[in-house]
């Protein structure tokens, strides 16, 4: 838990160096928080659950007062609309964060005399998964308003994605989360699947194959296009993945990205995003917190919603994998199956499974049920100890600015 919370304050600076800490500078955009009432909120959740020993997320289920006065008046997600949050009388960072300094002692203080049993630390265990989720979503968040972060605090490394195929037999899972520690409601109950056999890729699709996909008309080409994804992509105007761009000539201020453009990188003889992919004398380059840099041929594309996926899919003449497949490849033991770079999108709508009942964060994932598409693995944002291959992501089909990539099935 400490290390989630200075993981926390170092992101907090970084919008600071920019005056993002300030709420009056950040952009209304309805896929962020002002970095100020997310400072606030992740320590009153902790507070909540377990200093103030709530029984559920509902208003009235907290046993004892806030620390602040008015801290459920500005924190609670439940309560706060999202639009409001840019007008809140929120104390200044220095008040916030000697807040969170006092809730994370309290509650370390609290941890120690506390037996290691699973019901004893579900409280600790609900609040730091909350923390690292929300540390992902503000790097999400620096990427989106292009605040320059430290490498040390992106963890994004460069990678090759690999390109190899792999066949699976299917059979029948146990998919779901299995008895002990700590899962999140929707990954409940554990129960029988059948997975018919399936051919899936290694690796995720990697900038050079996306860029094959918008090189043959990918984006004009409607017929790859779902009905929803058409819509979609006539309100955004769009004919590349979010970020790219192209520059003229040479590099110019564009830093060289992952594993370069040189034809060492060209899978298969196709070459990629940085070198081959040319209008005249014009390559693609992209925004990565604020710098610009070549497109890496070999990496995972990146920021790909999900009907720009299905898109690439359906000119491929291949598809995405559903999320029981994923899960079997992930678990299967199997060699060469590479996860963990982006997460992933499936064919998967965000469903409850079988015997689902809301846990004590009762708004976690009902509300977005049959609204929201499943993701699964992780992404290079996400903390080693809350990676699992039972996992289940959801956002909505539109986003595209998380960490987010796809690999694809046969027919």
């Amino acid at each position: 838990m400490q290390s989630a919370r200075n993981y926390t304050l170092s992101l907090f600076d970084c919008f600071a160096g920019m005056g993002y800490d300030v709420l009056t500078r950040v952009p209304h955009l309805p896929t962020i928080n002002p970095p100020l009432w997310e400072l606030g909120h992740l320590a009153w959740f902790t507070e909540w659950f377990v200093l103030r020993e709530a029984l559920s997320s509902h208003p009235a289920d907290a046993q004892r007062a806030s620390l602040l006065t008015r801290g459920d008046d500005w924190f609670d997600s439940n309560t706060v609309p999202h639009r409001s949050r840019w007008t809140l009388d929120l104390p200044s960072a220095g008040a916030l964060k000697t807040y969170c300094h006092e809730v994370l002692d309290r509650t370390l203080d609290k941890l120690s005399r506390e037996p290691g049993t699973d019901e004893a630390l579900y409280p600790y265990r609900l609040a730091l998964a909350h923390e690292d989720m929300h540390g992902e979503a503000l790097l999400y968040t620096l990427q989106t308003l292009g605040v320059p972060v430290p490498p040390s605090l992106s963890r994004d490394e460069p990678v090759r994605s690999p390109s190899a195929r792999i066949a699976y037999p299917g059979g029948t899972i146990a998919l779901g989360a299995q008895e002990g520690g700590f899962v999140f409601d929707n990954e409940k109950q554990a129960h029988q699947c059948y997975v018919a056999p399936f051919d899936i890729d290694a690796g995720l699709v990697t900038n050079a194959q996306f860029a094959e996909f918008m090189a043959d008309g990918g984006y004009q080409n409607r017929q790859f296009w779902s009905v929803a994804g058409s819509a979609w992509l006539m309100q955004q105007e769009r004919s590349s993945p979010r970020y790219w761009q192209r520059e003229a000539g040479a590099l110019g201020g564009a830093q060289q990205g992952g594993q370069g453009g040189g034809q060492s990188d060209r899978e298969g003889g196709r070459q990629g995003a940085g070198q081959g992919d040319r209008q005249g004398d014009r390559q693609w380059i992209t925004t990565r917190f604020g710098r610009l840099m070549t497109l890496a041929p070999a990496e995972p594309v990146r920021h790909i919603c999900l009907y720009e996926a299905q898109a690439y899919c359906a000119w491929l003449g291949r598809r995405l994998p559903t999320e029981a497949e994923w899960e079997f490849a992930a678990l299967s033991g199997q060699a060469g199956f590479a996860w963990g770079q982006l997460w992933e999108w499936t064919a998967s709508p965000f469903e409850p499974y079988p015997g689902f009942a809301p846990d004590r964060y009762r708004e976690y994932s009902e509300p977005w049920f049959m609204t929201h598409q499943v993701l699964r693995g992780a992404s290079f944002a996400t903390p080693a100890r809350f990676g699992s291959a039972r996992y289940r992501n959801f956002y909505r089909p539109e986003r595209d600015d998380m960490f987010v990539g796809f690999r694809t099935c046969a027919l």
